[in-house]
């Protein structure tokens, strides 16, 4: 009897805290858990942030100034970046950083000193680094950009890693960043966030304009104004450098992003992808979707939950389109978003 009356109580806290445990999980984080914010680049008067649900049925044009209303986000607004319950937006034109909960989107702080140009960020231990473009000067570069090193304790900038180089995307691999010289430039530099300073660099070919690091290696998309577009894999183990030269007719392809076994990748307004192992590309789309944009094609990319996210940069003046299609290539939503939408950034 005594065993019995035992195993009813065991049993009995066992399903309690598996009930306690499931319930815990399915509590929202807030208004903006489980879904992805899509960013409007905008222009002089402003960017924005839109936001859709992972079940595509909740959609929200302009979380930002809902949650903060009577707030300037900032002119052309760049990146999001995330540290635990806290995303970074870069507003590149205004030269500030908003810092607002991830989840609720209301705003915490903001970080407007030290930065020139900011553009894109990743966090290691506390810290974020933030390339800045500097004196922006575009074809030509610049030897005067830096990243910022920012205490995500203060949100103050405490340091600069200066480039002599122009300074773009960036990625994050154990204690290595690794940086996107953009235009004529043909090389990733790699900076060391231990030691805070430019360790190396590797050759991988001009006009890289999209990266990822997936076990161990780093994919670059680079695309010369002559020549053929090619995708570089850099093994990060010993630095060695092996290619796909991409045909002819993909000259000019560019938004690399990898999902499980494939490289995604796109050329004008058709979306392309290859086996990750594969030492060539078709030259067959997955599909093409309708634009008339005359510089915003394909000017946001991604590849995420077994779908594929457009965005379309319209005319940069007035609200335009984001897409989600599925892996096969059929429209599952078309979205209005705010001026000029340029990525997207998954929120869990």
């Amino acid at each position: 009897m005594k065993v019995t009356r035992i195993l009813v109580v065991v049993f009995s806290f066992a399903f309690l805290a598996s009930c306690s445990t499931d319930e815990n999980e399915n509590v929202s984080k807030g208004s903006y858990d489980d879904g992805v914010f899509i960013l409007n680049e905008g222009n002089s008067s402003g960017g924005s942030v839109s936001f859709l649900g992972d079940d595509m049925t909740i959609f929200k044009q302009d979380v930002y100034g809902a949650e903060n209303a009577g707030d300037f986000i900032g002119k052309y607004v760049q990146n999001i970046f995330f540290d635990g319950d806290k995303a970074y937006i870069i507003a590149g034109g205004s030269n500030v950083i908003n810092v607002v909960n991830r989840y609720s989107f209301k705003l915490l702080a903001k970080i407007d000193s030290g930065l020139a140009n900011p553009r894109y960020g990743v966090v290691k231990n506390g810290k974020a680094y933030v390339t800045n473009a500097n004196n922006y000067g575009g074809a030509q570069g610049n030897t005067d950009d830096y990243v910022a090193i920012i205490d995500l304790a203060t949100n103050k900038v405490e340091s600069k890693i200066n480039l002599n180089a122009t300074a773009d995307r960036i990625v994050l691999d154990g204690n290595k960043l690794y940086i996107i010289e953009p235009y004529n430039n043909d090389k990733v530099l790699v900076v060391n966030t231990s030691t805070k300073a430019l360790e190396s660099s590797v050759t991988v070919g001009a006009s890289a304009n999209s990266m990822e690091i997936t076990n161990g290696t780093l994919y670059v998309l680079a695309s010369p104004f002559s020549g053929s577009s090619k995708i570089v894999k850099v093994k990060l183990s010993d630095k060695s450098v092996s290619e796909v030269v991409l045909p002819a007719t993909l000259k000019g392809a560019k938004n690399l992003d990898i999902y499980g076994s494939k490289v995604f990748f796109t050329k004008g307004s058709s979306v392309f992808a290859m086996d990750i192992t594969a030492s060539q590309a078709s030259e067959t789309a997955l599909f093409t979707y309708t634009s008339t944009s005359q510089y915003g094609v394909m000017y946001g990319f991604a590849v995420e939950n077994d779908k594929i996210f457009i965005a379309d940069g319209g005319d940069f003046a007035s609200n335009s389109k984001a897409y989600v299609y599925s892996l096969t290539g059929n429209l599952q939503k078309e979205l209005t978003v705010g001026v000029g939408p340029n990525g997207f950034y998954f929120n869990k």
